[in-house]
């Protein structure tokens, strides 16, 4: 790797933990280091929901998926439609009303918190279960993403998987350690810009390099005609369940903990729909830049001699009389390598683990949350001051990272299988009962908790024990209906106290102000 690359990375991290050191001195209570004392302008709170809810998955999970099957693909097109619909919809529906619904209620700055004063649970029950919810999918998706960092430190620099884990995990509990919400907001704003103009710059480049979109297509077109065509699989069983499988992760966005805190944290409702413009914006040009990087990428690799991809570590098979990628998920990286300066290639390379540190620094301060405000100030300590709870998230931070990074040092952990079941899990367990604790004033606790837990097993159940047929399905769609079904169905049964009542009714009364 080109000394230039290396140092361009170098820079790129410390420029994160200042970002930390700097935030740490505007962090002086529990709702500063969770929430950011809800300060957050349109365009950084949108930057940073995009940038934290797409991991490296979009420079290196979605570009290898629609490498390897084309737009056609669950995981390519479909699922980037999908992603693209479910991101508007909760910018739309969900932002508003919860921004203001968790200031009426009780001012809360977590979704446990927001749960327990919504339904007035003086039981401790909804809070518990979400916060235990929260910290078992976040701990293995945290661990995850330190996987995918090691990786990339170790295929772009040398290093040892080992040594690469604890580097990457450093940098990030050290900003998240220091400035809480505010340092990982910050820095997820400016790695969504880096990761957009990444995602925006490498597919234009490498057309150019093949001789443009026309060429690109001829090329990919006698390679496999499938590759091009959305509607491929269409009329079979087996292609309309992945084309649903591939859309439904939209549904997912309106339970994940790690973006809707950012709807709490705007600084005014009125925000949203500059927010939503902005987010929406950014969600489109990433997904489909991502997309072109595959599409293209595929055209380029076939191409190009042998000997210059392996020259820069870039392994190669031959399947069919066509020259692939031994492994799809490396096509950004190999377009950095071959296409730009090295300056350029650091930049690029920096861009694939701010995807990777952006969504990780998130899920540890949910994480960190849960503990200081679910757990700690709830359950143990509720006369504790704002300083102590600012401490114990802190070093819940390091806890919980240090035991994702302890499963994370076996590169082929199961682990990386639970990054479905994880966007699945927050989907189908907090989704439906967002909507409806935002949308229906009848919702009661025992419905909500019901529904919570009918969510999370049926994604357990569906996606570990039952396979073949309509069990291919992503355990999402099943979690998400049985939820919605069993919280009506139990709320039915009950009904919210006048309390609720006129909370509903103040926080609907205020949209319109």
């Amino acid at each position: 790797m080109d000394t230039t690359v290396l140092i361009t990375f170098i820079v790129y991290l410390i420029g994160m933990l200042v970002i930390g050191l700097f935030m740490y001195y505007r962090t002086n209570n529990l709702s500063d280091y969770v929430l950011g004392g809800r300060s957050l302008r349109p365009g950084v709170a949108a930057l940073s929901a995009g940038a934290s809810d797409m991991s490296g998955w979009l420079l290196l999970g979605l570009p290898g998926a629609v490498y390897a099957s084309g737009f056609g693909g669950a995981y390519g097109g479909w699922m980037a439609i999908g992603l693209a619909v479910g991101a508007y919809l909760n910018w739309h529906f969900v932002a508003k009303r919860l921004r203001i619904y968790t200031e009426v209620s009780n001012n809360s700055i977590t979704i446990p918190d927001f749960l327990e004063n919504r339904f007035k649970d003086k039981s401790h029950v909804l809070r518990v279960i979400s916060a235990l919810v929260i910290l078992l999918f976040f701990t293995f998706y945290t661990s995850s993403g330190m996987v995918a960092g090691a990786t990339l430190f170790e295929a772009s620099f040398g290093f040892s998987y080992q040594t690469a884990l604890w580097i990457g995990a450093l940098v990030v509990v050290s900003y998240t350690f220091l400035g809480g919400f505010l340092a990982v907001v910050w820095t997820d704003f400016f790695q969504g810009t880096l990761m957009l103009l990444a995602l925006i710059v490498v597919p234009i480049v490498a057309l150019n390099e093949i001789g443009g979109w026309d060429a690109a297509v001829q090329t990919i077109g006698s390679i496999n005609p499938d590759h091009l065509d959305m509607l491929a699989g269409v009329g079979t069983f087996a292609g309309t369940i992945a084309i649903i499988s591939g859309a439904a992760w939209g549904l997912g966005y309106f339970g994940q903990p790690h973006i809707i805190v950012r709807f709490m944290a705007l600084r005014s409702p009125k925000d949203v729909p500059k927010a939503k413009f902005i987010g929406t914006t950014w969600m489109i040009l990433g997904l489909y830049g991502a997309m072109f990087t595959g599409f293209i990428g595929l055209a380029f690799i076939s191409t190009q001699d042998v000997s210059i991809l392996s020259n820069v570590g870039i392994e190669v098979v031959n399947e069919g009389g066509v020259q692939l990628l031994d492994n799809p998920e490396v096509i950004f990286i190999a377009f950095s390598q071959l296409l730009f300066h090295p300056v350029i290639a650091g930049i690029l390379l920096a861009a694939i683990l701010s995807a990777i540190m952006s969504t990780i620094d998130s899920q540890l301060l949910v994480s960190s949350s849960a503990v200081a405000e679910d757990f700690y100030k709830a359950i143990f300590r509720k006369q504790a001051s704002e300083k102590e709870l600012v401490w114990v998230g802190r070093f819940a931070t390091i806890i919980i990272a240090l035991i994702a990074a302890l499963i994370a040092t076996n590169p082929e952990a199961s682990v990386l299988e639970l990054v479905g079941y994880a966007w699945a899990g927050f989907g189908a367990a907090f989704g439906p009962t967002i909507i409806l604790s935002l949308f229906w004033k009848g919702i009661t606790r025992n419905g909500a908790l019901a529904g919570i837990i009918a969510g999370a097993v049926t994604v357990v159940v569906w996606g570990n024990f039952l396979e073949g047929g309509i069990f291919d399905l992503y355990e999402i769609v099943p979690g998400f209906v049985l939820n919605l079904i069993v919280s009506v169905v139990v709320s039915m049964a009950g009904r919210p106290t006048p309390e609720m009542e006129a909370e509903f009714d103040e926080t609907v009364a205020k949209l319109d102000e």
